[in-house]
Order: structure tokens, then C-alpha cells, then sequence
């Protein structure tokens, strides 16, 4: 979930959809969020916001093209990882990173195309 400022000085609350990988507005989780209530919450920063979002859609979604072709990239050095029972060298680390951070971008400004109100690839900038 993301809470962002509207021009109004307000603030609006997107939640990543796990059907489609685009946001839909949840402003009734705003008092749960920011009271912390049922629940823990934490802040994250805009990068590791980016990997956790990538991590999610490349683990739910599935379909063609160069997005879902990068998720298959990210998932097979995760699996040579899992299958040898050993972690991420820095190489693999920082190349998973890269690509995530690349399919944020990509996924965002296709859900902007679309007419997404809630995407925004600059995040991936931060």
C-alpha cells in the first residue's frame, strides 16, 4: 500500500491489486494505517517499496511480454538460489534489484496508459 498527498493538502490510499497488478483506491484503510490498528505497519523506503511491489506482482501475475519475461529472468536466479540453499551473491542481488526497479517503470507507465490514477513510475526514481 502506498498513502500519497493530494494537491489539497489530503491524502489518497492505493493498494496493490493482486488480480491485475494496478492500484485500486482504499481511503477506508487510512485510519488502520496511520493508527496502526489490527496490525503491524511500517515505513519503507521508495526503493525497497519498489522491490516489495515487484516481488508481489512477479510472484502473482503471469502473462506475456517483456514485463512477465523479466518476472521469469528475476524467478530463475531466486530458484538457482533456493534449489542450492545458499543466498544471492552481491552480483545476483544487485541484478535482481535492477530489474525490478526496471519492471516497476515498465508496469507504472503501462498502468498509466491505461488510465490508472494510481501508478506512478516515478517512485522508482526516489
Amino acid at each position: 500500500m502506498k498513502i500519497v498527498e493530494t494537491p489539497e493538502g489530503g491524502a489518497r490510499v492505493w493498494r496493490v491489486s493482486v488480480d491485475t497488478g494496478g492500484w485500486k483506491e482504499r481511503n477506508d484503510l487510512f485510519p488502520e494505517i496511520v493508527f496502526a490498528v489490527g496490525g503491524e505497519v511500517f515505513a519503507r523506503s521508495a526503493d525497497e517499496f519498489v522491490q516489495d511491489v515487484e516481488q508481489y506482482r512477479g510472484h502473482y501475475l503471469s502473462g506475456k511480454g517483456p514485463i512477465f519475461a523479466l518476472y521469469e529472468t528475476v524467478k530463475a536466479i531466486v530458484d538457482v538460489e533456493a534449489r542450492e540453499g545458499r543466498y544471492l551473491t552481491d552480483r545476483e542481488a544487485a541484478l535482481v534489484q535492477g530489474i525490478r526497479r526496471r519492471t516497476f517503470v515498465m508496469f507504472e507507465e503501462q498502468l498509466q496508459r491505461e488510465g490508472d490514477p494510481g501508478a506512478d513510475p516515478t517512485i522508482a526514481a526516489s
